[in-house]
């Protein structure tokens, strides 16, 4: 099975407004941007990724948690982020039954999110070249 059926056996699994509000978060996430990646992670968690993790979701009992790998690092002016302020890389968006997330500002946030990994220099590209070996003499 794939990482996208993966997360529609999830989403299915969630009978209740948990599922709703995954399937509605991970729309928006995908229609953010074309080229994001969708993959399974940690035992049962759906990954957003685009040149770096962006986010990823988790259903608990009482909430449907969306933890951003560098939330601390991403402009957030909409004030979406209201979990994990005690940290100093991440950041997350708990939403409760109810909830209702603004999904322009969403989808702001998820784009800001692939700019700032795109922004990150690879790991490649910090490597430095080794000197080649010098000649038996």
């Amino acid at each position: 099975m794939d990482p996208s059926e993966r997360v529609d056996q999830l989403i299915a699994e969630l009978t209740d407004w948990r599922g709703r509000t995954l399937a509605g978060v991970r729309k928006a996430i995908l229609e953010a941007d074309p080229m994001i990646v969708e993959d399974w992670k940690w035992m049962g968690s759906p990954v957003w990724s685009r040149d770096g993790m962006i986010a990823v979701g988790n259903a608990h009992k009482e909430k449907v948690k969306l933890t951003f790998s560098h939330g601390a690092s991403l402009p957030d002016p909409d004030k979406l982020f209201n979990n994990g302020f005690g940290g100093k890389v991440w950041r997350a968006i708990d939403l409760f039954e109810g909830d209702r997330i603004d999904e322009r500002a969403f989808q702001n946030l998820i784009r800001a999110a692939v700019a700032f990994n795109q922004a990150k220099p690879k790991a490649k590209a910090k490597a430095k070249a080794k000197p080649a070996a010098a000649a038996p003499g």
